[in-house]
């Protein structure tokens, strides 16, 4: 017949706060089994300590802790063996809600509190989300006393009796409620286990198998790690997943505790940078996947790991308080971050190189938006150049985002494509062009400008990540205040000119130059008010290499539209002001020329090849325009029917 010893209510520190753990303080309810099992680590690592203070007279077994499920019963068992509990402690650690055994375990045996997971008091009254009983059988490791049932049904009511334990350790037993019996499954539990203490350092184990990994690579000395040893690591956090470009193992013990890995991973154009996937630990016991209090905004897609016991968390665990530890934890591992790649650009420039075009994103938004940050990455921001490499500079195969899709495409690099900074790009060509930098958004779009520009000895930086165009070169501009930044399509560079090609005056009549009577016979072909045509004649050895015109969209009025479009999420509409240049100096234009003053001047005034000039005029523009953007359904439609006009035309002569 079992003996009761006690009968008595639960003592509540917190007024109503029982009704609060079994109902709200949690809103998750599957935690119940995290923090159930972190008691029971808890129970081995007291076990241990006691021991080695020489307080045991029996050798401590191998560490463990068994899960068992009885599916008729409807109970679910977390048992260890640990260091156990006499009468006095059941009713010191389990009858007063929020007295926490491991604070007083702490102040005993003069331990810090990383030691040790729980510090709440709270963990093991989360049982009650999911059970209408719980029950504790425990033996303490101390010689002389006798094994301790404790019951209660959820209620402020609790049994405490003597039990035939024999064994020293705890289990607790939970019978699981009717609408919760989904934690009587095996793969459920097994998941849990997975998701919350995959990675404590005992074994844990259901029907005799081994469910948790143990080891935490974080808690591991770099030196005793190799590569291979960090990319299993991510590919088991990250199944699926290509590898990672780098990564940065943190390990600090002063001013606070943090130890972690982080791993750059390779972006894509699906990859939302706002929501992050670094895991959140406490002592090896998963916390949370959302860091965003922790780790800077601009780091948010890294992934990887971060465990620290001075994160302050609120009693579920579930979400991180205002804390200035928070603050400075952020602020070490931007520093952490900003040191590995500095590290890495100064010894391996070529592994540099290689992840850059994603690290680049990282390296970019993070000087936009932390200005320590800037300081330490300021001279480790490269782009890509057309300038002619030297002999052995380092290349790489990039991948750059277009903006008309939103996808990746390789884009072609060889011998002239190297990489460099900003101040060396402005170093090296200040006899050229002092204090002026002309770049791209988008080498295919815009190769026509790029080649004009090549052509002419003249540098051109790709500044063609999706963050450079709306973010990165105005924030670049206020860095640099007397330096120019024109996009090699907003305008035409002096170098790019011949001088007064168009000036000379071939109709004395009129007073008109060649140049007048060209852009005359484009404006009236074209019929559109709001195109400024210009005429002018670009450099080149070979003029039937070099574009016949040009659309060029100032800078200053693309970007006002660029960011009007921004602002309101829709696509940017090509504007219809716009300047189109044409090119004099090309054959194509002065066939163009010459066809216009070729024919007799028929009645209505105009000569009989016109109809034919203002196609070829019409056609011209058209190509320009390709060259800037792609046409829409019913401009493609208009430019088919034009092709074909004109190749009618001309077969017919």
């Amino acid at each position: 017949m079992t003996t009761i010893l006690e009968k008595g209510n639960i003592t509540i520190h917190t007024e109503n706060i029982f009704p609060i753990i079994k109902k709200s303080l949690y809103t998750d309810h599957e935690i119940f089994l995290r923090e159930l099992i972190s008691n029971s680590v808890d129970a081995i690592s007291k076990a241990k300590m006691a021991s080695l203070a020489g307080e045991f007279s029996q050798e401590l077994p191998e560490p463990e802790i068994s899960i068992t499920i009885d599916k008729e019963k409807k109970t679910l068992s977390i048992s260890d063996n640990g260091i156990g509990m006499t009468v006095e402690e059941v009713k010191k650690y389990i009858n007063q809600v929020a007295f926490s055994s491991a604070e007083d375990f702490i102040t005993k045996y003069g331990k810090t509190a990383n030691d040790l997971i729980g510090h709440f008091g709270l963990g093991f009254y989360s049982a009650f989300m999911v059970a209408k009983q719980v029950e504790i059988d425990t033996l303490s490791y101390r010689d002389g006393v006798t094994a301790v049932h404790w019951s209660c049904d959820g209620s402020p009511e609790f049994q405490l009796s003597d039990s035939s334990r024999t064994t020293p350790g705890t289990t607790i037993t939970l019978t699981i409620m009717d609408e919760e019996t989904e934690y009587l499954e095996e793969a459920r539990i097994k998941g849990l286990i997975k998701k919350y203490s995959d990675f404590v350092p005992v074994a844990i184990k259901m029907n005799g198998e081994t469910v948790n990994r143990q080891k935490a690579l974080w808690k591991e000395s770099p030196q005793n790690l190799t590569d291979d040893d960090y990319l299993e690591f991510y590919r088991y956090l990250y199944p699926f997943q290509e590898d990672p470009l780098l990564w940065v193992h943190l390990n600090t013990d002063y001013p606070f505790l943090l130890n972690g890995i982080l791993y750059f991973p390779k972006l894509k154009p699906d990859v939302d940078v706002t929501k992050g996937q670094i895991k959140l630990f406490c002592n090896q016991v998963f916390v949370s996947d959302h860091c965003e209090e922790i780790i800077p905004e601009f780091l948010m897609p890294l992934r990887g790991v971060i465990d620290s016991p001075d994160i302050p968390l609120n009693v579920s665990r579930s979400a991180l308080t205002n804390h200035r530890t928070v603050r400075r934890i952020a602020d070490f591992i931007s520093k952490k971050i900003g040191d590995r790649l500095k590290s890495l650009y100064n010894d391996k420039k070529g592994e540099y190189i290689r992840c850059w075009e994603d690290v680049g994103t990282f390296v970019k938004y993070g000087a936009l938006r932390d200005d320590k940050f800037k300081k330490q990455v300021e001279d480790l921001i490269i782009f890509r150049t057309t300038y002619e490499a030297n002999q052995g500079e380092e290349k790489a195969k990039v991948e750059v985002q277009s903006g008309d899709d939103d996808a990746w495409s390789d884009v072609k690099t060889d011998e002239s494509y190297p990489y460099t900074t900003l101040k060396e790009y402005l170093e090296r060509n200040k006899a050229k062009h002092e204090n002026r930098v002309f770049y791209t958004t988008n080498a295919q779009t815009q190769s026509t400008y790029i080649d004009l520009y090549k052509n002419q000895g003249i540098e051109v930086l790709y500044m063609d990540s999706f963050i450079d165009n709306n973010y990165f070169i105005p924030f670049l501009e206020r860095e640099y205040t007397d330096v120019k930044f024109s996009r090699v399509d907003s305008e035409l560079d002096s170098n790019l000119v011949e001088e007064d090609k168009a000036g000379e005056i071939v109709n004395p009549q009129t007073n008109k130059t060649r140049g007048d009577e060209i852009k005359e016979i484009f404006e009236k072909a074209i019929n559109k008010p709001k195109v400024n045509i210009k005429t002018q004649s670009l450099k080149a050895e070979k003029q039937e290499e070099t574009p016949p015109a040009m659309v060029l969209l100032p800078e200053a009025m693309r970007r006002f539209q660029e960011m009007t479009a921004m602002m309101q999420q829709t696509e940017m509409k090509f504007p219809d002001e716009h300047m189109l240049v044409i090119n004099i100096s090309h054959p194509l234009i002065e066939n163009i020329y010459q066809l216009s003053k070729s024919s007799i001047i028929q009645a209505g005034g105009e000569s009989s090849n016109q109809e034919m000039v203002n196609l070829m005029c019409q056609y011209v523009y058209d190509l320009a325009l390709m060259a800037q953007r792609a046409f829409d359904a019913q401009g493609m439609t208009d430019f088919v029917v034009r092709s074909n006009q004109v190749l009618t035309k001309l077969t017919k002569r």
